[in-house]
């Protein structure tokens, strides 16, 4: 104790001499902690005042990240030249040699991405954004090789807004392959949405309201003027939802979607055809885990007029004849569907892995549908794939798809073949704001 006192006067006669210097300002002092604790019996005594530390403020982040892939492959049979690297039932000939004649050699870059993302520390929480593309041309750009948006996406704490996955949809139901367009009978769509995330992690609960949309299929009536002036609207936002419950085990997920499509007849005749028409749809999925990497991917999902979250589907509305009814002898309905997506992911070791399963899509038309129109899909393959470090993959697939038209007994098959080489990068920068 008296090693302290003599430090207690040294430091107050300090003190005293450095006030006294003329020519020096007198700045505020922060308050000092106390600068001798009680110590322990022969402890060192701690500096009379130490600094204290600042506080690091949360570290911003900018993520680059994609990868270059080439496909190569045989198509055994054939498909709509605009989708020759797919595996689109929807897209295989609805009658004989729609598309020429089978066995043609494709390939490709076109599953190449790239993307941005950007953590923000605020005062509310991590602000965290996402800019990502690939050069898959869909649309207009059907075949192409061309720039396409995936995702356009800012999130902050429990609130989002953006082009991101549809909460209708469960991305960890895509196996784990090689063929781009993937099962067609699980929800798949990025939408424009506004979404509120009240539980998130292993967990959570998610709502959105997305931007509206749905076709309609004219079938038979497609030249007929009584429909040439009917316009489709669309008022109110799609309203969906999920909650998965997770754990070490896996999770499993419900989610549900519904929304509203005006058709509004604009030609002045004597018919009146305006009508509501009422979209609904409800998913539930699971990933199963079996050892440390094995999963098991499942899906069923049904609904009305909700075909356009579909991964490959037709149209979401058709009409219905009601020809006893002189103002208005046609209803519009929306059409039911129901799909099924059963994967397994297995890995072999740290560097192979395969994956296996089926998927399937059922349309329910009706009688004013051409009989060529698409009524069910079917869709499968099975994988070997090598991973020689940490960001290369090749690997080969066996892809089989079936299509069943609605009423003239045709349906066609398409066996492909498919080797690609995937090229992984990654960069983080950090700095502090």
């Amino acid at each position: 104790m008296q090693t302290c006192t003599r430090e207690y006067f040294r430091l107050a006669a300090f003190i005293v001499l450095f006030l006294l210097v003329p020519g020096r300002p007198v700045e505020a002092q922060a308050p000092c902690p106390a600068p001798c604790a009680p110590a322990p019996a022969q402890a060192p005594c701690p500096a009379p005042c130490a600094p204290v530390p600042a506080q690091t403020p949360a570290e911003r982040r900018f993520e680059i990240y994609g990868y270059v892939m080439t496909d190569f492959g045989f198509n055994f049979d054939r498909i709509n030249p605009e989708w020759f690297d797919t595996m689109r039932p929807t897209k295989l000939p609805a009658f004989h040699r729609e598309f020429g004649r089978n066995g043609e050699t494709f390939a490709g870059v076109r599953q190449t991405r790239f993307g941005v993302k950007g953590f923000e520390p605020t005062s509310r929480g991590e602000l965290q954004t996402t800019f990502e593309w690939e050069l898959f041309g869909v649309g207009p750009d059907a075949g192409q090789t061309t720039f396409r948006l995936r995702h356009a996406y800012g999130e902050l704490n429990q609130f989002g807004a953006g082009q991101t996955w549809s909460p209708f949809m469960d991305i960890d139901v895509f196996p784990n392959s090689i063929e781009y367009w993937g099962p067609n009978g699980m929800a798949f769509f990025r939408n424009v949405q506004v979404r509120w995330m009240p539980i998130k992690g292993d967990t959570r609960l998610t709502f959105a309201l997305e931007r509206p949309g749905s076709t309609q299929d004219p079938g038979r009536l497609e030249d007929r003027i009584e429909i040439s002036g009917i316009i489709a609207r669309f008022p109110y936002p799609d309203i969906s939802g999920e909650f998965r419950l997770g754990g070490d085990w896996g999770y499993v997920e419900a989610a549900g979607i519904m929304g509203q499509t005006r058709l509004d007849d604009t030609l002045e005749d004597r018919f009146n055809l305006d009508q509501t028409v009422d979209r609904w749809g409800a998913n539930f999925t699971s990933n199963i885990k079996f050892g440390s990497k094995d999963v098991l991917k499942l899906g069923y999902v049904f609904g009305q007029g909700m075909e356009n979250y579909m991964n490959d589907a037709p149209a979401d509305i058709a009409g219905v004849p009601f020809f006893g009814d002189p103002v208005r002898p046609l209803r519009a309905v929306a059409l039911p569907f129901a799909g099924l997506t059963a994967f397994y992911d297995h890995y072999w070791s740290d560097h192979w892995s395969s994956t296996a399963g089926y998927s399937e899509l059922a349309i329910e038309n009706t009688s004013l549908q051409i009989p060529a129109e698409f009524h069910r899909g079917q869709y499968a393959l099975a994988d070997l794939l090598y991973y020689p470090v940490d960001n290369m993959m090749v690997g080969g697939e066996v892809q089989w798809g079936r299509r069943t038209n609605l009423g003239d007994g045709f349906h066609s098959n398409d066996w492909k073949l498919q080797f690609s080489f995937r090229f992984n990068f990654k960069a983080v920068i950090t700095g502090n704001p």
